[in-house]
C-alpha cells in the first residue's frame, strides 16, 4: 500500500478510536477580545514550516481553526470562504486555516475543494487546545443523527467510515474536535472569537470583517 493510503488508513482508525471513546476533552472556551494570540511553529501543505503568527504580521488576519478533512461541513466552509474572500481582503484580512492532520492530506484536501488561502496543520491540537477549541459533546455533533448514534458505539462508527470512505471522504483524525475562527489584529491580540456551537454554524462574514475594522483592544 502506499505511504499516502497508509497515512489515511492511519488517520481513519484514529477517528474510528475516537468516535468509540467519545469527547475526552471540554467543550470550546476560546480565547477572547485583548487576550494574546498563541504562536506556534506549524507546517504548511507543502511541509514547509513557519510561524503562524506571520499570519498577522503585516495587518489583522482570519484565523479558521477547521474541523476534520473528513467533515461534511467543511466542504461548504470550503465553499462559502472562496466566495467570501474578496470580502475579507477587502477589509485587510489575511485567511489562514489551521487544521488537523498532516501536510500531504492538507494538500489534498485544498486540492479537492478548491482552498486557495494557505492551510497549517496541527497534527497534535496543541494549537487548538492553546486558543481553546476543546471537543463538541454528542448533541452538538450527533443532534441529526439516529438516537443510537448518541451512544457513539464503535460498530456504528466502523459502518459510518466505510459508507464515507466508499464516497471517497474518507472519516479522519479526531472527530470531537470543534471549529472556530478568530480576528487576530496585527499587534497579535485577539480582536474576535467565534465558537462553533455545531457543525454547520457558520459565522456571518460581516461579523468577522467588521471585527478587522475596529480598534485594537486596550
Amino acid at each position: 500500500m502506499p505511504a499516502g493510503d497508509d497515512l489515511i488508513r492511519h488517520a481513519e482508525e484514529c477517528w474510528l478510536s475516537g468516535f468509540a471513546a467519545g469527547p475526552t476533552e471540554p467543550p470550546s472556551r476560546l480565547l477572547g477580545r485583548g487576550d494574546p494570540a498563541p504562536d506556534a511553529e506549524l507546517a504548511d501543505a507543502t511541509g514547509t514550516k513557519s510561524q503562524l503568527a506571520e499570519s498577522w504580521a503585516a495587518g489583522p488576519a482570519l484565523v479558521i481553526f477547521w474541523r476534520h478533512f473528513g467533515c461534511r461541513c467543511g466542504m461548504e466552509r470550503a465553499r462559502r470562504l472562496e466566495a467570501e474572500l474578496g470580502d475579507y481582503r477587502a477589509a485587510g484580512l489575511a485567511v489562514v486555516i489551521v487544521g488537523q492532520g498532516q501536510p500531504t492530506q492538507a494538500a489534498q484536501y485544498a486540492h479537492e475543494h478548491g482552498i486557495t488561502v494557505r492551510v497549517l496543520v496541527d497534527p497534535t491540537a496543541d494549537v487548538y487546545r492553546a486558543y481553546g477549541v476543546g471537543h463538541w459533546q454528542p448533541e452538538q455533533l450527533l443532534f441529526d443523527a439516529p438516537v443510537e448514534y448518541l451512544a457513539h458505539p464503535r460498530e456504528l462508527g466502523q459502518s459510518l467510515a466505510e459508507s464515507r470512505r466508499a464516497e471517497g471522504r474518507p472519516m479522519v483524525d479526531d472527530p470531537w474536535r470543534a471549529a472556530a475562527e478568530f480576528i487576530v489584529a496585527q499587534s497579535g491580540v485577539i480582536r474576535f472569537g467565534y465558537s462553533y456551537q455545531y457543525c454547520e454554524d457558520f459565522p456571518d462574514p460581516r461579523v468577522l470583517t467588521t471585527a478587522a475594522r475596529v480598534a485594537d483592544p486596550a
